[in-house]
């Protein structure tokens, strides 16, 4: 909490605006979509329910597919399932982690041979890193696909200059607990067609026909957020950049103790991009370190330090063990050796000079050069 998100909360009871909708939401809305640089945004309850309403008003309906990431959490995906779609996962390139182009374009095109192009696809910017945007945004426009940016983890990221999330037809973010902001809960849609954004409103408020009895000629759901979360993320955004400052430190305070230690990499960023670096995210080459991601994880654990793999690709989820997935080679899967690898560090933006000491010690307590020579 950085002191004002009690201002905008009392604001909300003194006014008696407690219940969905009121200032603070208004407000909200207003300065995501200045900070997105889009013409509007939506608030709602989850960046799950933000992608849910997106695929929706794009019409992804059942027996559709919908292609997404596969190095990124679940609930990029699950919404597609909500919608009665097919998943279709594309594989990651060494150069971001994120979406592959080369992979996409191989997908799009046997799927324009089936005559079954999907209705969408959803590229995530995987730990607030930068997808290739432009090669992805070409190639969607190229078979007329639409694209939902998953900015969930990159709010505050830019691609030359231009915000995440503010390139495809649609955009979303999420203020969950973990994210560089938080409202404890949330999700923000961001788009410059405000048709899209209409529609999802109307679909996040019950789909209530304009009717003075309630009358409703379609399903919708009860999606919109609080006056009172979204006071705490008017806050929140307020100090974003200053976030993104520290996490960028945290990073490269990482990067400059544990790089020099062969075998030991960090996820890159793009030319011309900056991350968030919401995450600190690094490969761990068992065979030059002599020591795997999971022996870091427990040493770090017995330390009382809590840390993680990087997320599991989808296409490798009980779950989602039918789905088709598309690498760029049939030699390679990108992002099933990145999750091998992979490591996330403590990156919390209140994290002290001595905290990171604490977590570097072990690191190269683990990797050292001593272990690495035998």
């Amino acid at each position: 909490m950085n002191g004002n998100e009690r201002m905008y909360v009392e604001q909300a009871f003194e006014t008696n605006w407690i219940a969905p909708l009121g200032p603070n939401v208004k407000a909200l809305e207003e300065d995501f979509a200045r900070y997105a640089g889009t013409k509007g945004a939506l608030a709602v309850s989850s960046g799950t329910s933000a992608i849910h309403l997106a695929l929706q008003v794009l019409g992804v309906g059942r027996g559709d597919t919908v292609f997404c990431s596969s190095l990124t959490f679940i609930a990029s995906a699950n919404p597609i399932v909500y919608q009665g779609a097919v998943p279709v996962f594309i594989d990651s390139e060494s150069d971001t982690w994120n979406m592959s182009p080369q992979a996409l374009n191989i997908a799009l095109e046997a799927a324009k041979k089936k005559r079954m192009l999907p209705k969408a696809v959803i590229l995530v910017h995987l730990f607030g890193q930068c997808a290739k945007v432009a090669e992805i945004l070409d190639i969607c426009r190229k078979y007329k696909v639409a694209l939902i940016e998953d900015a969930a983890e990159s709010l505050g990221s830019t691609y030359k200059g231009k915000q995440t999330g503010s390139f495809g037809d649609i955009g979303i973010f999420s203020l969950n607990g973990n994210k560089i902001i938080t409202a404890s809960g949330g999700g923000i849609l961001v788009s410059d067609n405000q048709e899209l954004l209409d529609k999802a409103l109307f679909l996040a408020t019950q789909a209530r026909d304009p009717a003075i009895h309630y009358q409703h000629s379609s399903i919708g759901y009860n999606y919109r957020l609080s006056n009172i979360l979204a006071g705490v993320a008017r806050a929140q955004l307020e100090v974003l950049d200053d976030r993104i400052k520290a996490r960028r430190c945290v990073f490269n305070r990482y990067k400059k103790s544990l790089e020099p230690i062969p075998g030991i990499t960090f996820m890159p960023e793009l030319k011309d991009t900056m991350g968030n670096r919401w995450l600190t995210a690094l490969l761990i080459d068992e065979k030059i370190t002599g020591t795997s991601p999971i022996e870091i994880i427990d040493a770090l654990e017995a330390e009382n330090i809590e840390s993680r793999p990087i997320w599991k690709p989808l296409h490798l989820q009980p779950v989602f063990k039918e789905s088709d997935m598309f690498t760029e080679t049939d030699e390679e899967c990108v992002s099933s050796s990145l999750f091998e690898q992979g490591l996330c560090l403590p990156s919390g933006s209140a994290m002290t000079v001595t905290d990171q000491e604490r977590v570097v010690a072990i690191v190269k307590k683990i990797a050292a050069p001593s272990k690495i020579t035998q």
